[in-house]
């Protein structure tokens, strides 16, 4: 096969492949866990050659010298979604760009603001035919970058499943240079769900019908709430993110996916974060498709799913109904992502809800703090307005804001915090007029 001389001549060392790096450049490095670590290992071995480069990435998470060494760190960084390793330079005091899109319009970050000179993508290995796929999170966004970089460096990984979908191979005769390495995913732990994070699941599971389509975020609300559902008959998955409590819903026969209305028989996602076992799951799967953000995030898209449930959580909530979910503070912790996407996607489905979830409250130093507040912190950002948020959930309850004037939202609002902050709640909104 043609492919296989081309493979061959392409193959490179990792010290050769990133010498095709130059100062200034900007460098992808890939999404979640779909990330070149050989590539960016090797590169983090030319700092001291290389001046002004920017590496760009999403949500990687796994140890890496170029996110955890910052002491002689010469680089600067670059993101549309702040994660674990992003977060760590941004605390650090590196230098890190965020641009804050839709993940239904990341296309204008990778065309426009990312525009890398060199892209490294972890990919499978080659099928019969010389293409590969570009794992369990790198469909996400691969399309747009690919179009939009100079050069393309691939690290094919025989750990690396091999996904279903749309966008998601690339061939051998579209890589610059190719280099092999063997590294197995390193398994994103689902956190575990604590007893609030329970009682608040409860409530929002109460509002999901049998043959609904869901969507999960990431942390212990959503955990709680996916493994919670195994009470639940004929669910279907169109979702960003496709995670554990999912893979356990789909092997216990709750999703079948039937009834979606909208590509029936499928889990639809645009990338995995989970165990080995979920990574083995999606490998040559015909039952699992996956497509990038700006097909699975269009609002329009999910919409046409039925009974859409959309389940994402906040950091806070305001008197007015507003959602802080990305930034409190001038911190900026993760990003808008996919959550604004969903709430209007799932509330243009037929029989579809969306849903804004978080406890009441948290303990810092010893203390209660409310995440109902009477209105956001300076430099806090909101993530959904009052006008786009329906259901909003917390331990002591479960309210639809939309139908609600002002007055009657902050009130229904005050009835989910914590019982300790309720009086003074009350007193703020009265004394701004709000009721």
């Amino acid at each position: 096969m043609e492919w296989k001389k081309e493979y061959s001549q392409k193959l490179v060392s990792h010290e050769e492949a990133v010498r095709i790096v130059k100062s200034g450049d900007k460098v992808y490095t890939g999404t979640a866990s779909s990330v070149a670590y050989g590539l960016a290992e090797a590169l983090w071995e030319r700092r001291n050659e290389l001046e002004g480069v920017e590496i760009q990435s999403s949500q990687a998470f796994e140890p890496s010298p170029l996110y955890g060494n910052f002491d002689e760190n010469p680089f600067s960084y670059n993101t549309y979604f702040v994660g674990v390793n992003e977060r760590k330079a941004l605390r650090s005091g590196m230098s890190v760009d965020f641009n804050s899109v839709h993940l239904s319009q990341v296309d204008i970050w990778c065309r426009q603001n990312a525009r890398p000179d060199v892209a490294f993508f972890e990919v499978s290995l080659p099928d019969e035919n010389g293409y590969m796929s570009y794992g369990p999170s790198g469909v996400a966004i691969a399309k747009d970058i690919k179009a939009a970089a100079k050069k393309i460096v691939l690290e094919v990984n025989s750990k690396v499943p091999y996904v279903y979908g749309e966008d998601n191979l690339i061939h051998v005769s579209e890589a610059d240079l190719i280099v092999e390495y063997e590294r197995p995913i390193m398994s994103y732990e689902t956190p575990a769900a604590d007893e609030t994070a329970q009682q608040l699941s409860k409530l929002i599971i109460d509002e999901v019908p049998d043959g609904a389509t869901i969507q999960l975020g990431l942390g212990n609300i959503s955990t709680a709430i996916g493994y919670g559902l195994k009470t639940k008959n004929d669910l279907g998955i169109h979702t960003e993110l496709f995670n554990q409590p999912m893979l356990d819903l789909i092997e216990n026969g709750n999703v079948t996916n039937k009834h979606k209305g909208f590509m029936d028989g499928k889990t639809v996602y645009s990338f995995a974060l989970g165990t080995e076992k979920l990574y083995d799951a999606l490998d040559k799967n015909p039952d699992y498709y996956c497509i990038p953000f700006t097909y699975a995030n269009d609002p329009r898209v999910i919409a046409q799913n039925k009974k859409m449930i959309s389940i994402n959580t906040t950091m806070s909530i305001d008197l007015y109904g507003q959602a802080a979910s990305d930034c409190l503070g001038w911190r900026q912790q993760s990003a808008t992502g996919g959550q604004v996407d969903f709430v209007r996607g799932a509330q243009w489905s037929e029989g579809g809800k969306s849903f804004i979830a978080t406890t009441s409250s948290f303990i810092k130093d010893g203390k209660r703090v409310s995440r109902i507040v009477p209105c956001f912190a300076p430099g806090s950002v909101v993530t959904t307005t009052r006008s786009d948020i329906q259901y909003v959930a917390t331990e002591y309850g479960c309210v639809n804001l939309k139908p609600l004037n002002a007055a009657d939202r902050a009130r229904a609002i005050i009835s989910l915090a914590h019982p300790e902050f309720r009086e003074l709640l009350t007193d703020e909104a009265k004394k701004y007029g709000i009721i």
